[in-house]
Protein backbone atom coordinates (compact mmCIF):
# COMPACT_ATOMS: atom_id res chain seq x y z
CA UNK A 1 0.00 0.00 0.00
CA UNK A 2 3.10 1.94 -0.75
CA UNK A 3 1.25 4.86 -2.42
CA UNK A 4 -2.53 4.30 -0.71
CA UNK A 5 -1.31 4.84 2.81
CA UNK A 6 0.17 8.62 1.59
CA UNK A 7 -3.10 9.49 0.74
CA UNK A 8 -4.78 11.86 3.48
CA UNK A 9 -6.45 13.57 1.35
CA UNK A 10 -7.93 14.59 -1.74
CA UNK A 11 -5.18 17.16 -2.64
CA UNK A 12 -3.00 14.10 -2.53
CA UNK A 13 -5.09 12.70 -4.58
CA UNK A 14 -4.38 15.55 -7.37
CA UNK A 15 -0.78 15.34 -6.68
CA UNK A 16 0.20 12.33 -7.88
CA UNK A 17 1.74 11.64 -11.32
CA UNK A 18 -0.83 10.25 -13.82
CA UNK A 19 1.48 6.79 -14.59
CA UNK A 20 0.94 5.94 -10.70
CA UNK A 21 -3.15 6.17 -10.57
CA UNK A 22 -3.42 2.53 -11.91
CA UNK A 23 -0.94 1.45 -9.15
CA UNK A 24 -3.33 3.41 -6.44
CA UNK A 25 -6.07 1.54 -7.73
CA UNK A 26 -5.16 -1.50 -7.65
CA UNK A 27 -4.19 -1.10 -3.85
CA UNK A 28 -7.59 0.18 -3.34
CA UNK A 29 -8.79 -2.41 -4.64
CA UNK A 30 -6.50 -4.95 -2.36
CA UNK A 31 -7.54 -3.05 0.75
CA UNK A 32 -11.32 -3.13 0.22
CA UNK A 33 -10.95 -6.74 -0.33
CA UNK A 34 -9.00 -7.31 2.97
CA UNK A 35 -11.18 -4.92 4.88
CA UNK A 36 -14.64 -5.70 4.11
CA UNK A 37 -14.23 -9.18 4.34
CA UNK A 38 -13.52 -8.17 7.91
CA UNK A 39 -16.35 -5.93 8.52
CA UNK A 40 -19.00 -6.40 5.86
CA UNK A 41 -20.46 -4.22 3.67
CA UNK A 42 -21.00 -3.71 -0.20
CA UNK A 43 -17.74 -5.01 -1.87
CA UNK A 44 -18.99 -5.41 -5.87
CA UNK A 45 -20.02 -2.24 -5.92
CA UNK A 46 -17.29 -0.35 -5.02
CA UNK A 47 -14.45 -2.35 -7.04
CA UNK A 48 -16.57 -1.04 -9.61
CA UNK A 49 -16.20 2.82 -9.10
CA UNK A 50 -12.56 2.91 -8.29
CA UNK A 51 -11.31 4.48 -11.12
CA UNK A 52 -14.31 6.52 -11.38
CA UNK A 53 -13.72 7.90 -7.77
CA UNK A 54 -9.60 8.43 -8.37
CA UNK A 55 -10.96 10.87 -11.70
CA UNK A 56 -13.35 12.78 -9.43
CA UNK A 57 -10.76 13.69 -6.77
CA UNK A 58 -8.64 14.42 -9.28
CA UNK A 59 -11.46 17.34 -11.11
CA UNK A 60 -13.20 18.63 -8.05
CA UNK A 61 -12.65 19.39 -4.61
CA UNK A 62 -15.21 18.03 -2.69
CA UNK A 63 -14.48 20.26 0.54
CA UNK A 64 -16.62 22.94 -1.34
CA UNK A 65 -17.90 21.17 -4.85
CA UNK A 66 -20.93 19.11 -3.74
CA UNK A 67 -20.84 15.48 -4.38
CA UNK A 68 -24.18 13.74 -3.62
CA UNK A 69 -24.27 9.75 -4.08
CA UNK A 70 -27.28 8.18 -5.06
CA UNK A 71 -27.38 5.11 -2.74
CA UNK A 72 -24.39 5.76 -1.52
CA UNK A 73 -23.32 2.41 -0.76
CA UNK A 74 -20.30 3.18 -3.48
CA UNK A 75 -18.55 5.62 -1.14
CA UNK A 76 -15.81 3.12 0.15
CA UNK A 77 -13.15 4.31 -2.56
CA UNK A 78 -14.52 7.99 -1.15
CA UNK A 79 -13.84 7.90 2.26
CA UNK A 80 -10.45 6.31 1.67
CA UNK A 81 -9.46 9.63 -0.41
CA UNK A 82 -10.94 12.25 1.54
CA UNK A 83 -8.57 11.08 4.80
CA UNK A 84 -10.67 7.89 6.43
CA UNK A 85 -8.08 5.14 5.75
CA UNK A 86 -6.88 4.87 9.17
CA UNK A 87 -10.86 4.33 10.65
CA UNK A 88 -11.96 1.71 7.71
CA UNK A 89 -11.52 -1.15 10.19
CA UNK A 90 -15.01 0.47 12.21
CA UNK A 91 -16.82 0.77 8.96
CA UNK A 92 -20.51 -0.25 9.99
CA UNK A 93 -19.63 -1.13 13.27
CA UNK A 94 -21.47 0.94 16.43
CA UNK A 95 -19.21 4.07 16.74
CA UNK A 96 -17.74 3.59 13.83
CA UNK A 97 -17.31 5.03 10.11
CA UNK A 98 -21.07 5.08 8.48
CA UNK A 99 -21.36 2.62 5.58
CA UNK A 100 -22.97 5.76 3.67
CA UNK A 101 -21.94 9.34 3.44
CA UNK A 102 -22.38 10.98 6.31
CA UNK A 103 -22.04 14.99 6.30
CA UNK A 104 -21.26 14.72 10.21
CA UNK A 105 -18.51 12.70 9.57
CA UNK A 106 -16.63 14.47 7.30
CA UNK A 107 -16.64 17.73 4.96
CA UNK A 108 -16.36 15.81 2.12
CA UNK A 109 -19.81 14.27 2.65
CA UNK A 110 -22.51 16.33 1.10
CA UNK A 111 -25.66 14.47 1.59
CA UNK A 112 -26.35 11.25 3.68
CA UNK A 113 -28.02 8.93 0.98
CA UNK A 114 -30.33 5.66 1.48
CA UNK A 115 -32.42 5.87 -1.08
CA UNK A 116 -32.17 5.18 -4.65
CA UNK A 117 -33.28 7.63 -7.48
CA UNK A 118 -33.28 10.70 -4.95
CA UNK A 119 -29.14 11.92 -6.05
CA UNK A 120 -30.68 13.94 -9.14
CA UNK A 121 -33.15 15.70 -7.04
CA UNK A 122 -30.89 16.12 -3.88
CA UNK A 123 -27.96 17.92 -6.28
CA UNK A 124 -31.14 20.06 -7.79
CA UNK A 125 -31.73 21.47 -4.61
CA UNK A 126 -27.99 22.30 -4.12
CA UNK A 127 -28.08 23.71 -7.17
CA UNK A 128 -30.88 25.83 -6.75
CA UNK A 129 -29.46 27.34 -3.24
CA UNK A 130 -26.43 27.61 -4.68
CA UNK A 131 -28.23 30.29 -7.16
CA UNK A 132 -29.61 31.98 -4.30
CA UNK A 133 -27.03 32.14 -1.92
CA UNK A 134 -24.64 33.37 -4.93
CA UNK A 135 -21.97 31.01 -4.09
CA UNK A 136 -19.64 29.39 -6.21
CA UNK A 137 -18.89 25.91 -6.22
CA UNK A 138 -19.61 22.79 -8.86
CA UNK A 139 -22.20 20.03 -8.06
CA UNK A 140 -22.15 16.37 -9.29
CA UNK A 141 -24.86 13.36 -9.01
CA UNK A 142 -23.81 9.99 -8.88
CA UNK A 143 -26.78 7.49 -10.27
CA UNK A 144 -26.60 4.52 -11.11
CA UNK A 145 -28.90 2.87 -13.80
CA UNK A 146 -30.58 0.74 -11.70
CA UNK A 147 -31.60 4.24 -9.87
CA UNK A 148 -33.00 5.01 -13.34
CA UNK A 149 -35.63 2.55 -12.83
CA UNK A 150 -36.93 5.26 -10.41
CA UNK A 151 -39.15 7.81 -11.67
CA UNK A 152 -38.12 10.45 -9.51
CA UNK A 153 -34.75 10.30 -11.60
CA UNK A 154 -37.16 11.28 -14.18
CA UNK A 155 -39.00 13.84 -12.41
CA UNK A 156 -35.20 15.83 -11.68
CA UNK A 157 -34.14 15.44 -15.04
CA UNK A 158 -37.14 16.86 -16.56
CA UNK A 159 -37.06 19.42 -13.95
CA UNK A 160 -33.40 19.89 -14.58
CA UNK A 161 -33.71 20.25 -18.50
CA UNK A 162 -37.12 22.81 -18.18
CA UNK A 163 -34.90 25.06 -15.58
CA UNK A 164 -31.33 24.72 -16.61
CA UNK A 165 -29.68 24.56 -13.50
CA UNK A 166 -25.76 23.72 -13.89
CA UNK A 167 -25.29 20.42 -12.28
CA UNK A 168 -23.14 17.60 -13.80
CA UNK A 169 -25.19 13.65 -13.85
CA UNK A 170 -22.78 10.97 -13.68
CA UNK A 171 -24.79 7.95 -15.11
CA UNK A 172 -22.84 4.64 -13.51
CA UNK A 173 -23.61 2.59 -15.92
CA UNK A 174 -22.26 -1.17 -14.69
CA UNK A 175 -25.99 -3.07 -15.97
CA UNK A 176 -27.01 -4.41 -12.81
CA UNK A 177 -28.22 -3.30 -9.55
CA UNK A 178 -28.87 -5.54 -6.80
CA UNK A 179 -29.82 -7.88 -9.69
CA UNK A 180 -29.80 -7.35 -13.88
CA UNK A 181 -31.40 -4.30 -14.71
CA UNK A 182 -34.41 -5.40 -16.93
CA UNK A 183 -36.93 -3.08 -18.89
CA UNK A 184 -36.85 -0.29 -21.56
CA UNK A 185 -34.56 1.61 -19.90
CA UNK A 186 -31.77 -1.13 -19.54
CA UNK A 187 -32.32 -1.86 -23.05
CA UNK A 188 -32.00 1.71 -23.87
CA UNK A 189 -28.52 1.93 -22.23
CA UNK A 190 -27.17 -1.16 -23.46
CA UNK A 191 -27.86 -0.30 -27.08
CA UNK A 192 -25.74 3.01 -26.27
CA UNK A 193 -23.41 1.39 -24.18
CA UNK A 194 -19.71 0.69 -25.27
CA UNK A 195 -19.49 -3.64 -26.50
CA UNK A 196 -16.53 -4.58 -24.64
CA UNK A 197 -14.46 -5.90 -27.59
CA UNK A 198 -14.61 -2.20 -28.44
CA UNK A 199 -13.49 -0.76 -25.51
CA UNK A 200 -10.64 -3.44 -25.35
CA UNK A 201 -9.87 -2.05 -28.50
CA UNK A 202 -9.35 1.25 -27.70
CA UNK A 203 -7.62 0.38 -24.65
CA UNK A 204 -5.04 -1.39 -26.41
CA UNK A 205 -4.59 0.92 -29.50
CA UNK A 206 -3.99 3.57 -26.56
CA UNK A 207 -1.24 1.48 -25.15
CA UNK A 208 0.11 1.39 -28.94
CA UNK A 209 0.13 4.96 -29.58
CA UNK A 210 1.63 5.58 -25.58
CA UNK A 211 4.58 3.96 -27.01
CA UNK A 212 5.11 5.36 -30.82
CA UNK A 213 6.62 9.32 -30.98
CA UNK A 214 3.55 11.70 -31.38
CA UNK A 215 1.26 8.48 -30.39
CA UNK A 216 -1.22 10.54 -28.00
CA UNK A 217 -1.45 13.35 -30.97
CA UNK A 218 -2.49 10.37 -32.63
CA UNK A 219 -4.63 8.74 -30.69
CA UNK A 220 -6.51 12.06 -29.72
CA UNK A 221 -7.06 12.98 -33.67
CA UNK A 222 -8.41 10.05 -34.21
CA UNK A 223 -10.69 10.10 -31.21
CA UNK A 224 -11.97 13.49 -32.46
CA UNK A 225 -12.85 12.34 -35.56
CA UNK A 226 -14.64 9.76 -34.64
CA UNK A 227 -16.76 11.60 -32.23
CA UNK A 228 -17.28 14.19 -34.87
CA UNK A 229 -18.57 11.96 -36.90
CA UNK A 230 -20.67 10.15 -34.17
CA UNK A 231 -22.12 13.07 -33.37
CA UNK A 232 -23.41 14.01 -36.73
CA UNK A 233 -24.67 10.59 -37.87
CA UNK A 234 -26.82 9.78 -34.67
CA UNK A 235 -29.78 10.61 -33.41
CA UNK A 236 -29.42 12.33 -30.12
CA UNK A 237 -29.72 10.55 -26.98
CA UNK A 238 -32.93 10.95 -24.76
CA UNK A 239 -30.97 12.68 -22.36
CA UNK A 240 -30.47 15.60 -25.13
CA UNK A 241 -33.93 15.49 -25.88
CA UNK A 242 -34.68 15.89 -22.00
CA UNK A 243 -32.92 19.37 -22.45
CA UNK A 244 -29.31 18.08 -20.77
CA UNK A 245 -26.41 17.89 -22.89
CA UNK A 246 -25.07 14.18 -23.22
CA UNK A 247 -21.49 12.76 -23.33
CA UNK A 248 -20.21 8.97 -23.86
CA UNK A 249 -20.76 6.37 -23.40
CA UNK A 250 -16.74 5.73 -22.16
CA UNK A 251 -15.31 3.18 -20.38
CA UNK A 252 -15.44 4.00 -16.61
CA UNK A 253 -12.28 2.28 -15.75
CA UNK A 254 -10.41 4.59 -18.42
CA UNK A 255 -9.15 7.52 -15.85
CA UNK A 256 -7.49 10.05 -18.52
CA UNK A 257 -10.82 9.88 -20.63
CA UNK A 258 -12.93 10.15 -17.17
CA UNK A 259 -10.89 13.01 -16.54
CA UNK A 260 -11.63 14.75 -20.00
CA UNK A 261 -15.19 14.54 -19.99
CA UNK A 262 -15.79 15.99 -16.30
CA UNK A 263 -13.65 18.97 -17.03
CA UNK A 264 -15.59 19.48 -20.04
CA UNK A 265 -18.94 18.97 -18.64
CA UNK A 266 -17.28 21.89 -15.82
CA UNK A 267 -16.68 23.86 -18.72
CA UNK A 268 -20.23 24.41 -19.91
CA UNK A 269 -21.76 25.02 -16.95
CA UNK A 270 -25.03 24.06 -18.11
CA UNK A 271 -26.87 20.58 -16.57
CA UNK A 272 -25.00 17.61 -18.47
CA UNK A 273 -25.22 13.85 -18.68
CA UNK A 274 -22.01 11.51 -18.31
CA UNK A 275 -22.62 8.23 -19.26
CA UNK A 276 -19.92 5.80 -18.12
CA UNK A 277 -19.50 1.93 -18.47
CA UNK A 278 -18.27 0.20 -15.78
CA UNK A 279 -17.76 -3.74 -14.54
CA UNK A 280 -19.35 -4.67 -11.22
CA UNK A 281 -16.83 -6.03 -8.73
CA UNK A 282 -13.97 -5.53 -11.59
CA UNK A 283 -11.06 -7.87 -10.65
CA UNK A 284 -11.67 -11.52 -10.83
CA UNK A 285 -8.69 -12.37 -8.64
CA UNK A 286 -9.07 -10.12 -5.87
CA UNK A 287 -13.18 -11.61 -5.83
CA UNK A 288 -11.35 -15.20 -5.33
CA UNK A 289 -9.33 -13.98 -2.02
CA UNK A 290 -12.52 -11.97 -0.91
CA UNK A 291 -14.28 -15.12 -0.87
CA UNK A 292 -11.10 -17.04 0.55
CA UNK A 293 -10.82 -14.42 3.40
CA UNK A 294 -14.16 -15.06 4.43
CA UNK A 295 -14.35 -18.54 5.23
CA UNK A 296 -10.71 -18.77 6.64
Amino acid sequence: MEILKNIKSPLDVKALPPENLDKLCAEIREFLVQEVSKTGGHLASNLGVVELTVALHRVFDTSKDKLVFDVGHQCYTHKLLTGRMDEFHTLRQFGGLSGYPKPSESIHDAFIAGHSSTSISNALGIARAKRLSKEDYDIIALVGDGALTGGLAYEAMCDVGETGEPLIILLNDNGMSINGNVGGMARYLSRRRMKPAYMAFKRRLKRITDRIPGGKLIYNFAHGIKTLLKGAILHCSMFEEMGLQYGGPIDGHDIPRIVDALEWAKRLDQPVVIHVVTQKAKDTDLRSNFRRNITE
